[in-house]
């Protein structure tokens, strides 16, 4: 899974993708997007450690969390990526700014890098494998959480992995507005302090501490941590080729990616939970959709298909 803002790849959104490598605007706007929220983060504990937080900062933060997350997690993911399930093209195009606001990169960069992951999954060519390329331990660790975002994101050739957005006109402009989604998505929560807190500045330099820089650094460590720790630690059931794990404990805060080995045992899947047992948020929605009528053909992989591939004991 993909990351941080990139505003470069906005102002020339309809340029083909070649691989050329990364520019020093595209680096800068990476590292500013890694560093930034960090420093929110310090300010938030600052403003915790002097009782300066209360329940609206938390809710603010927790509501728009769970929409920016699911905006990646079932429309930037299983629903642009992977076609796991078919939808109106207002909810498609709902999701994909959701996956915006976010801050993980344009909808065309996030989903060709990870259509390019799958294409080459812990081999050459993957843009953020912790095997390739950087060493093993730490180093490789480094590079799937957060290194590649200086070298390899939004690399992609759109063309080549990411044709039928490119060809959809609607998509191509949401990828364009990409630096105004990363306004929009820290003004919504500095509006919603000031409007909740009395209509106060320190209403609203909550809500953008909490709401805003804290949310984003939660949203995109957790969507890193699947890149990293989910290639390196966790269980295993399935015979395939590349180093993809389970992590129970990641499950709640990634809405269901975390069971990162069942997905690239089967990527078409809308449920990447197999298990009764194995939460997953992000397929609940797509189920809570079906049944609203905003989801239909949504890919399950039935039971025998799943025996047929466990990896022998």
């Amino acid at each position: 899974m993909t990351t941080t803002a990139r505003t470069a790849s906005a102002a020339a959104p309809d340029a083909e993708r070649v691989g050329a490598g990364m520019s020093p605007l595209e680096r800068n706007a990476n590292l500013a997007g890694v560093v930034v929220p960090f420093l929110g983060v310090i300010a938030a504990i600052v403003l915790l450690w002097n009782n300066l937080v209360d329940w609206t900062d938390i809710a603010i933060m927790v509501v728009l969390y769970l929409l920016t997350a699911a905006g990646v997690t079932v429309g930037f993911h299983r629903m642009l990526t992977h076609r796991a399930f078919q939808t109106y093209p207002w909810v498609e195009r709902t999701f994909a700014v959701l996956g915006s606001l976010s801050v993980e990169g344009s909808v065309l960069d996030w989903v060709a890098d990870h259509r390019k992951h799958h294409a080459h999954t812990d081999v050459e060519g993957d843009p953020h494998s912790p095997h390739v390329g950087h060493g093993h331990g730490l180093s490789g660790f480094w590079h799937a959480h957060a290194g590649w975002l200086m070298e390899t994101q939004g690399q992609a050739d759109w063309k080549k992995y990411a044709a039928d957005l490119y060809n959809d006109r609607a998509m191509r402009r949401i990828g364009r507005l990409f630096p105004y989604w990363v306004v929009l998505s820290l003004l919504i929560p500095t509006l919603a302090g000031f409007a909740l807190h009395g209509f106060t500045w320190k209403g609203a330099l909550e809500g953008y501490i909490w709401g805003g820089l804290v949310r984003i650094f939660f949203v995109h460590h957790v969507t890193w941590s699947v890149n990293s720790i989910c290639h390196i630690f966790g269980r295993r059931r399935f015979d395939i080729e590349d180093r993809s794990t389970n992590v129970w404990w990641l499950a709640p805060f990634s809405l269901g990616e975390s069971w990162h080995h069942n997905h690239h045992a089967f990527p078409r899947s809308a449920e990447h939970g197999l298990k009764w047992w194995e939460l997953d948020i992000s397929a609940a929605i797509i189920g809570l959709m079906e049944r609203l009528g905003l989801a239909w053909n949504v890919i399950r992989i039935a039971p025998e298909r799943q025996q047929a591939k466990l990896a022998e004991r």
